[in-house]
């Protein structure tokens, strides 16, 4: 019989990479993706693994909790991968509630399923939590966020994902729920829906239009290939200690400025363009209401525990992911028309 992970978020940036990851390198899986498909959901993302026989999609909000429990009575889940959420803290200024309501009650809803399915059976059972170092709050000038930093969330986003890390901490605890927890840097790479910085330079200086850059542009980030990213919630997941949580990071920081002014380089170096061509499209804009100053993190856990460290230093990783979308202007143009959302019903109706 085979082994099932229910995958949610799984048409996700991060998440198409994970489903991808398990699907390829387990066989033996039966990897069941679920995605509620909102804007940021692309089932083109894994066109070239949605025929295999290991992988199934089905459409579903994890707010649903009556969808969630007919789904794991289906399917009987051994583990659980769980990445679906709003994630993009903009978004969460101008709606808070839709955070609340998707990656707390979201995240309750399948804690409750889990809990339920698996009859306190918890052999052979995991649920992996995925989250974000934004729940740890700022840093200043110097430090780094450890797994015993405590938690002190700024923007909506990020009290709703600290919100639900203590949620899966607390089904551990009180019902002995096998959980562990990753929360990870900024990531970045192929697929990346262009909302988030490095996809929006991209696609902005492929058409000529302004970069724009927050405040002073001084706002430090660790970020971490998505690939490295996706090897890491699978090392954890099959690895990693029951009941604890780990640090994922890139293991290197950027400012937000030298991080464009990087990007224009190798851009314009890609096109042949004269030096400084896309620089000069870099364009200062009204700051963000509560935006943390610096994160970082310390991933020496995951190392020391587990092994993992990233394939890529952020040059490499930048590099491959601009040849990306300049090889895939077509997903690129999809996403940024909407024309993506019609791939469901061409594919599964």
């Amino acid at each position: 019989m085979k082994k099932s992970i229910l995958i949610t978020g799984g048409a996700g940036f991060i998440g198409s990479h994970v489903v991808r990851e398990f699907v390829t390198k387990y066989p033996a899986y039966q990897i069941i993706n679920l995605d509620a498909l909102t804007y940021a959901g692309n089932l083109e993302n894994l066109k070239d693994i949605e025929n295999r026989s290991n992988y199934t999609f089905v459409k579903g909000d994890i707010t649903d909790a009556a969808h969630i429990f007919a789904l794991f009575n289906e399917y009987k889940p051994d583990g659980v991968i769980h990445l679906a959420a709003e994630s993009h803290v903009d978004r969460s200024i101008t709606d808070p509630s839709a955070f609340v309501t998707t990656n707390v009650i979201g995240t309750v809803n399948l804690l409750n399923a889990a809990k339920e399915i698996w009859k306190d059976n918890y052999q052979g059972k995991r649920f992996h939590h995925v989250s974000t170092d934004e729940v740890y709050g700022a840093l200043g000038d110097t430090g780094l966020f450890t797994e015993d930093t405590k938690y002190d969330p700024h923007s909506p986003y990020s009290a709703s994902k600290a919100s639900s890390d203590h949620f899966v901490r607390a089904y551990h605890d009180t019902y002995g729920l096998p959980i562990v927890l990753t929360n990870c840097s900024n990531n970045y790479g192929p697929n990346h829906f262009p909302e988030k910085l490095i996809p929006l330079c991209i696609h902005n200086i492929l058409n000529n239009k302004s970069l724009p850059i927050y405040g002073d542009g001084k706002y430090t980030r660790d970020w971490l290939f998505v690939i490295d990213h996706a090897k890491a919630i699978n090392l954890v997941f099959h690895k990693g200690k029951n009941g604890d949580s780990y640090n994922v990071g890139g293991f290197n920081e950027w400012q937000n400025i030298d991080l464009v002014k990087e990007l224009c380089k190798q851009v314009d170096e890609k096109l042949g363009r004269p030096k400084g061509t896309s620089a000069k499209l870099i364009t200062f804009v009204k700051d963000r209401p509560g935006h943390d100053l610096r994160y970082a993190i310390d991933a020496s856990k995951i190392n020391k525990e587990l092994g993992y460290k990233p394939s890529v230093t952020f040059e490499e990783g930048l590099s491959k992911t601009i040849d990306w979308f300049l090889s895939n202007q077509a997903w690129l143009d999809n996403v940024t028309s909407g024309d993506y959302q019609k791939y469901y019903d061409k594919q599964y109706s």
